[in-house]
């Protein structure tokens, strides 16, 4: 069975951010992500993971500014230096939460940006951030995200990332899959979800269309599920949804997975 991590920032938003780690582990999930920590002191991050015996799992690099519309810097000309302070700012915070992991935003270059030379600027701030976070044996992750939910976001395609991966051959660059991503921009998940496996280090679910729970829509997840568990994936998969009422009632598909592994456990034994 997959390792389920809650997605702090669209999950139990019935209730303010600090209290949702509480919430998260009575659900029984071990591990939470989150888009942005950086509202809070790290030093109380890190009280609530260890109070309630939660892994944090991943969170994003600061993306510029947000609300603006920015979505990363990563791929943006001219923006390397607020990067790296980005990049050094994420690691101090991965440092006391004891995050293996940082998912770093491309952006969305201007309409007079080369988009060449977009991707030249992304591969050098990819390499410096890989390289920085390497000694923290942290891994750097990259998504990509789909044109309808971010237009013009310069990561839109799995080939696009194994590509990136491939030519920086780097080992803590690694692919962020999202399977709801992935449905809207091309399909064909579980297919792309094996040829892009040696390079994954994390996947996202969420129902499509609307990114709601995972028990609806056009992906039928308990194959996907199985399909990881086929394929050897030991990562977290986190829950990037948006439920449609209050969380813990919209659980039942996690209830029917654990069932599932259960069957499948004592199948096997």
């Amino acid at each position: 069975m997959p390792r389920f991590a809650a997605n702090l920032s669209l999950m139990y938003t019935e209730a303010p951010f600090l209290e949702r780690f509480a919430l998260a582990a009575a659900d029984g999930f071990e591990g939470v992500e989150y888009l942005f920590p950086y509202e809070y002191d790290p030093g109380v991050l890190a009280r609530h993971l260890e109070e309630h015996a939660l892994e944090q799992v991943l969170f994003n690099a600061p993306p510029g500014d947000w609300a603006a519309g920015e979505r990363g810097l990563a791929a943006l000309p001219g923006r390397a230096e607020e990067f790296r302070a980005g990049i050094r700012l994420a690691l101090d915070y991965a440092a006391v939460l004891q995050a293996p992991r940082i998912h770093v935003m491309a952006g969305i270059p201007q309409d007079s940006d080369d988009l060449d030379h977009c991707r030249d600027v992304y591969l050098d701030n990819l390499a410096w951030a890989a390289s920085e976070a390497a000694q923290q044996d942290v891994d750097i992750m990259i998504e990509p995200i789909n044109q309808h939910d971010m237009p013009g976001y310069f990561l839109s395609l799995q080939d696009e990332a194994l590509s990136v991966c491939e030519a920086l051959n780097l080992p803590n660059l690694k692919v962020q899959f999202d399977a709801y991503h992935c449905q809207m921009s091309e399909g064909n998940v579980a297919t792309r979800l094996q040829a892009g496996l040696p390079r994954i280090g994390h996947i996202q679910i969420a129902g499509v269309p609307g990114r709601h729970e995972p028990d609806i829509g056009e992906l039928n997840y308990p194959f996907l599920f199985a399909a990881m568990d086929a394929l050897g994936y030991i990562g977290w998969v986190g829950c990037e949804y948006r439920p449609r009422a209050e969380t813990r009632a919209g659980l039942g598909w996690l209830r029917q997975e654990e069932a599932r592994a259960s069957r499948t456990s004592g199948s096997a034994a």
